[in-house]
């Protein structure tokens, strides 16, 4: 279900729930959220959080990103936030990375911005490694989404800046565990490249452009585009790394109880 409307202003927020699962049955609704950045919420939207259920906001964003731009949150303490940086899925600070110096104010030659081009990693490339350097990460994910369960705001929105590349891995990860089907998965991965069209996906494109390195099609698709292929690639490397999801998150220490708990919360009835 989109919720853009009551979490205003996101562009790419939604719950999770009603998703089918393989067997029959559903995901839970008012469990799972997933979301761009909570820093532009009005104070419509941050009420909303009370309206929803929702008691706990997991940032998959790294230091950096959230010093530029903290979440929006009711003062009165009743969301709790839970920052889980995730490396790697920072657009700009990837971009970054890949300068020849640094903080320089000096135009890059033709040479040095060919160079940078060809060390841009595809989508796929790049799912494959934040999963491999962040399975503690997305386990904790997976403990927070249990602990709020016995509150009386089960809610968790999990979000890093655009919603797409950490977010729509953990969204797959804990989809997975649920029980839904590969197909429903992906479709709610790409789902994100329609919500991302327009206004924030050119304020993404702006922020890596800003560095001085021309846009080219492999930075866009990384920036603002959520191909099928992307999170397949993610699927495949996961399974043929861990069997499936559920040994994924164990390899990051999620408990088998913890594992089969996940799964009851997520499933609706």
């Amino acid at each position: 279900m989109d919720t853009t409307a009551r979490l205003s202003i996101t562009h790419n927020s939604r719950d999770l729930g009603g998703l089918p699962i393989s067997g029959g049955g559903s995901v839970a609704p008012g469990v799972l959220y997933r979301s761009d950045a909570l820093s532009t919420l009005t104070e419509e939207g941050v009420a909303a959080f009370a309206e929803l259920g929702i008691g706990t906001i997991v940032d998959l964003r790294t230091d950096a990103e959230r010093a530029r731009a903290a979440d929006h949150l009711p003062a009165d303490g009743s969301v709790l936030i839970v920052p889980l940086p995730v490396q790697g899925g920072a657009m700009d600070e990837l971009v970054q990375s890949l300068l020849p110096t640094a903080g320089s104010d000096t135009a890059l030659s033709d040479e040095q911005i060919a160079a940078i081009a060809e060390q841009i990693p595809t989508l796929e490339d790049l799912y494959r490694a934040i999963l491999g350097s962040s399975a503690v990460q997305f386990a904790e994910v997976a403990r927070t989404v249990i602990t709020a369960s016995d509150t009386d705001r089960p809610g968790v929105v999990f979000h890093c800046t655009a919603g797409k590349d950490r977010t729509g891995l953990a969204a797959a990860l804990l989809l997975c565990v649920a029980g839904v089907p590969r197909e429903a998965i992906v479709a709610d991965y790409v789902q994100t490249g329609t919500n991302l069209a327009g206004g924030l996906a050119e304020a993404l494109i702006a922020l890596v452009t800003s560095l001085g390195v021309p846009l080219t099609p492999r930075l866009r698709t990384l920036a603002t585009e959520s191909p099928a292929s992307a999170i397949e690639a993610a699927l495949d490397w996961v399974a043929a790394e861990h069997g499936d999801a559920a040994g994924y998150l164990r390899s990051g220490g999620l408990t088998e109880a913890e594992v089969a708990r996940l799964a009851e919360v997520l499933r609706a009835g």
